[in-house]
């Protein structure tokens, strides 16, 4: 999956994880239902945000949800899943992304797509994600030529652009393209008045995308040969970031001024996660909430001044900095008492041969991925991968960024650089 807004769900409370996953697999399964199980690989992270955004719009009823059945991806657990209007114009949005992401690897030859056959074949794919796109946009109102045109213009201008081009004449299209589907889910909410705010707030989303998107990707380009906007335009990576942190600024502006009935979630993932994966992309791993992590060198935090040991050459931030806090816990002084834990019942291993046909089985459904699972040879529960990052300490199970409604206004638990 793609897309540049990946919360690690360890920041996330339960039930912001809950509903974050509700979105996620709402739209994975509108995918399937309109389109085929095909279309299901063209899930990605930031669609899910439309529908976010549509049911952030609208009181909350029992209709909204319903439980799906066992899924891979959930450890084969049931769950429930969001569905409506919101995740269906996700999922149409989500097709016509993915098609613009084929056929640019296509125009850039990137590995396989450079051999004719494959990229005919690609092209075809794409072509069909269009028709699949625009069928379920007109059910809902939403014509999707809108995405499409976009995408074809975005090839015209990078071919035209060149040293001194405006950064932000190459990410127009993208920007319009998001803005017009951020806009449509006030329409689907019955919100008129909350079109412009939210088309604002997805111009710039647009805009954000494009160019971590080209920050992430430029070693890479640059070796391959492939065009990419930084390096095309001759736009230094400052200017990169501060365009990025000015597109910040603007979202949290647009939401302010958007209607919501519930914007827990909607908030966390534009405000504070948005942030964050622009600290990524810049490898500048700074919480928004608080100063600490790596900075690159020459970098500073939301709130100004300098952070010690940024652009250490390591790439580790400082020891202590985030984990588990020094000692023992099972020492006699620590929480569990003299004794440490109950030993754990011992487990029937697998032998080899049977852990590698379960360990096979694990990582096609992807369990090993996401969730929880047995371990193939000890049989011990582990977490899956996706678990596993580092979250840092980051407003973690804090209630004011976990359930204020209305863009954190007022609150200051949190300390934040968006008047939290």
């Amino acid at each position: 999956m793609f897309g540049i807004v990946r919360p690690c769900t360890h920041r996330l409370s339960e039930g912001l994880k809950a509903e974050w996953m509700a979105h996620l697999c709402g739209l994975c399964l509108a995918l399937r239902s309109d389109h085929g199980q095909f279309a299901r690989i063209v899930t990605n992270y930031d669609g899910l945000i439309v529908s976010v955004l549509t049911e952030a719009q609208t009181e909350r009823t029992p209709g909204q949800r319903r439980t799906a059945g066992p899924c891979p991806l959930r450890a084969m657990r049931t769950a429930p899943v969001a569905r409506g209007e919101g995740a269906r114009l996700a999922a149409a949005v989500s097709l016509v992304l993915a098609s613009a992401k084929v056929r640019d690897h296509v125009a850039d030859r990137d590995g396989l797509l450079a051999r004719r056959p494959v990229a005919a074949a690609a092209r075809r794919v794409a072509a069909g994600w269009d028709r699949a796109g625009a069928r379920t946009g007109a059910q809902l109102g939403f014509d999707t030529a809108l995405l499409v045109d976009a995408v074809d213009r975005q090839t015209g201008i990078e071919l035209l652009a060149g040293p001194g081009t405006p950064l932000l004449t190459v990410t127009e299209p993208t920007e319009t393209a998001t803005a017009a589907a951020f806009a449509h889910t006030a329409v689907l909410a019955g919100k008129p008045q909350n079109s412009e705010p939210l088309a604002e707030a997805g111009r710039l989303f647009g805009r954000l995308a494009h160019l971590l998107d080209a920050v992430e990707d430029q070693e890479a380009d640059a070796a391959s040969g492939a065009w990419n906007p930084l390096t095309a335009t001759g736009t230094s990576r400052a200017e990169a970031r501060r365009l990025c942190d000015d597109a910040l600024r603007g979202v949290r502006m647009a939401l302010r001024d958007a209607e919501f009935a519930d914007a827990k979630l909607a908030h966390v993932l534009l405000a504070h996660e948005l942030r964050r994966s622009v600290d990524r992309a810049f490898a500048t791993d700074v919480c928004s909430h608080q100063g600490g992590g790596l900075l690159t060198e020459g970098s500073h935090p939301p709130g100004g001044g300098t952070v010690a040991g940024a652009g250490h050459p390591s790439g580790v931030r400082p020891a202590g900095a985030f984990g588990p806090p020094p000692g023992n816990p099972y020492a006699p002084t620590g929480p569990s008492g003299p004794f440490g834990p109950p030993p754990e019942p011992p487990r029937d291993r697998r032998g080899l041969v049977m852990g590698c046909l379960v360990w096979a089985g694990l990582a096609c459904t992807c369990q090993m991925c996401c969730g929880t699972f047995d371990d193939p040879w000890s049989r011990q529960r582990r977490e899956g991968l996706c678990s596993q990052c580092d979250c840092g300490d980051c407003c973690d199970a804090c209630d004011c960024c976990s359930n204020c409604g209305d863009c954190c206004d007022g609150c200051d638990c949190c300390g934040c650089d968006c008047s939290c």
